[in-house]
């Protein structure tokens, strides 16, 4: 079957044109297509949602997992098994009638399984750790067409490197991970006007040393569109948001972010006790398709002064409108689990994360002030965050350091040793 530019994905900046897609609806289809491409010698690509997309895709065999897309809770265990397809909404909703939850993303619209394979930064990261932290199995085609059930002690080095390697060794079709007792939270935005950026900055870094690991927290600026689907406070200005999620009781939560209220008048304040079901309001991610292009920066420390810069310029003068996100990490994050997994840069303090859309521009002028934001943090760098590298798939420098590189090498080596996979860390969508 022929598929046409972008059919499909949620991203739209970047054309998907394989010789052939597969729609899978089980791992036999996943396998079958997988040993169909190694016979003609076309490379092979997996997408969920297609959020994640890191580029075009042009040629071969792309399977589309989006029909697999079951989710069985076990709320003894406190485990959940995800088929490919399965978005983070899904899961939510059905773990939340168990009391528990995942350690999903922000957008619940994003395949819950690429999520994790690169890593998987969520809302209660800092008290939780990566969502490839808690897997337990993975079931996934290999380059040879055999569909293995890996676990830490069934081909350890494979579950070491599936969890948080990305794409490039094989298709997953479904994984189980554990859940957490999590069904209410406290959080919200806390919006203010992008002309005190500096100040409330500079309080919000302030803020952070000081919160326990059971707060997870970003801050975000950008220039609101002015069109009837964003909030009218918001709509048309430029804004300096606080997104927060903390897991203690409301009166706590209250009492955590009161210095962040003490900045200044608010644009709008959404903090407040909700549901597990409602943390996505949380960041309120657009759910629409669109082009985008995306970088991730991971930081050993970030100074107020160095933010204040990438905010100038990236801000309403900016070429193309951007979305600057800066991710506070630190606590669970930087402890990885006891068998070791392929998450890189667990040392970071902070992401920045820097979102153009490309819709009337194009990519080479989002990749010029990308470069010129991250210059201006470059003597925190440690390296670039897969999850949040989204366009130019020829990018990977920097994605992993150079002992997990060199074991994914030897991996790949031995798992795809003809590079059906292809890419330098595959396609998928593991997104926000």
């Amino acid at each position: 079957m022929t598929a046409t530019p972008t059919a499909g994905s949620f991203q739209t900046g970047f054309a998907i044109r394989p010789d052939l897609l597969v729609e899978a609806r089980g791992a036999a289809d996943v396998r079958a297509a997988v040993r169909d491409a190694a016979a003609h010698g076309r490379s092979v690509a997996v997408r969920a949602t297609g959020h994640g997309l890191p580029g075009p895709v042009e040629g071969g065999v792309l399977v589309d997992t989006r029909r697999m897309d079951t989710v069985e809770i076990d709320p003894v265990r406190r485990t959940a098994r995800i088929g490919a397809g399965a978005t983070w909404g899904r899961v939510v909703e059905a773990a939340a009638r168990h009391g528990l939850a995942p350690l999903n993303g922000s957008a619940p619209g994003v395949g819950a399984v690429s999520y994790t394979l690169g890593g998987g930064l969520g809302i209660l990261g800092r008290e939780f750790g990566y969502a490839a932290d808690h897997v337990r199995a993975l079931d996934v085609v290999t380059a040879d067409g055999v569909l293995r059930h890996v676990t830490p002690d069934a081909e350890p080095d494979l579950f070491w490197g599936l969890r948080g390697g990305g794409h490039r060794l094989g298709a997953v079709t479904e994984l189980e991970t554990g859940l957490v007792a999590v069904d209410r939270l406290y959080g919200g935005s806390l919006a203010f006007d992008g002309a005190a950026a500096p100040q409330v900055l500079r309080h919000y870094l302030e803020w952070t040393r000081t919160v326990p690991d059971t707060c997870t927290s970003s801050l975000a600026a950008l220039s609101y569109p002015d069109v009837p689907q964003m909030p009218q406070a918001l709509r048309g200005r430029y804004a300096v948001s606080v997104r927060v999620a903390y897991t203690g009781s409301a009166v706590a939560g209250e009492a955590l972010v009161a210095p962040l209220r003490a900045i200044g008048p608010a644009l709008s304040d959404s903090l407040r006790e909700m549901p597990y079901t409602e943390s996505h309001t949380i960041h309120s991610d657009p759910p629409f398709p669109h082009a985008y292009y995306g970088e991730g920066l991971m930081l050993r420390e970030l100074d107020a002064g160095s933010a204040a810069r990438v905010l100038e310029l990236t801000g309403p003068t900016a070429p193309m409108m951007t979305v600057v996100q800066i991710n506070h990490l630190g606590g669970a994050l930087a402890s990885p689990p006891p068998a070791g997994n392929a998450v890189p840069h667990r040392e970071a303090g902070f992401l920045l994360r820097l979102l153009a859309m490309t819709a009337g521009t194009d990519v080479a002028a989002a990749r010029h002030l990308f470069a010129r934001a991250a210059g201006e943090t470059a003597p925190h760098g440690l390296g670039r965050a897969l999850n949040f590298s989204f366009g130019g798939g020829d990018r990977t420098g920097g994605l992993h350091g150079p002992g997990t590189r060199e074991r994914l090498a030897g991996l790949v080596s031995r798992y795809d040793p003809a590079s059906l996979f292809g890419g330098a860390y595959g396609v998928g969508d593991d997104a926000v």
